[in-house]
């Protein structure tokens, strides 16, 4: 058995800036925690597999293709792949959510300009 501290685990350099600490990592899927900061926002890009998120704490919006939505906690979203998307938190508190990839990617992600 493996036990991770979401704490205990490093944060990711990443092109977005932003807290992301991977919790799960293998061939064949990944789980990644990203905390947004009230104000913050990811990069929007578009991601090789498909990609579900699960928020786990505050409010954000949420743009998959054309689609934006407001989301909170207890909230699954479903993005395709090939698809741009991203996050933004336009609240006053913390936005944390899970990102499940799988398969694991193994091209790279495509950042879009805004």
């Amino acid at each position: 058995m493996i036990i991770k501290k979401l704490l205990d685990t490093e944060v990711m350099q990443t092109a977005h800036g932003v807290d992301a600490r991977n919790l799960y990592n293998t061939d064949d899927a990944m789980i990644t925690v990203i905390t947004l900061q009230p104000g913050q926002k990811l990069k929007r890009h578009i991601t090789p597999v498909d990609v579900a998120f699960y928020v786990l704490e505050g409010s954000g919006i949420v743009e998959v293709g054309e689609e934006k939505s407001e989301v909170t906690s207890n909230t699954l979203i479903e993005s395709p792949k090939d698809i741009l998307h991203c996050w933004y938190n336009e609240s006053d508190s913390p936005l944390r959510f899970m990102v499940f990839k799988a398969p694991k990617p193994t091209k790279k992600t495509i950042f879009v300009d805004d």
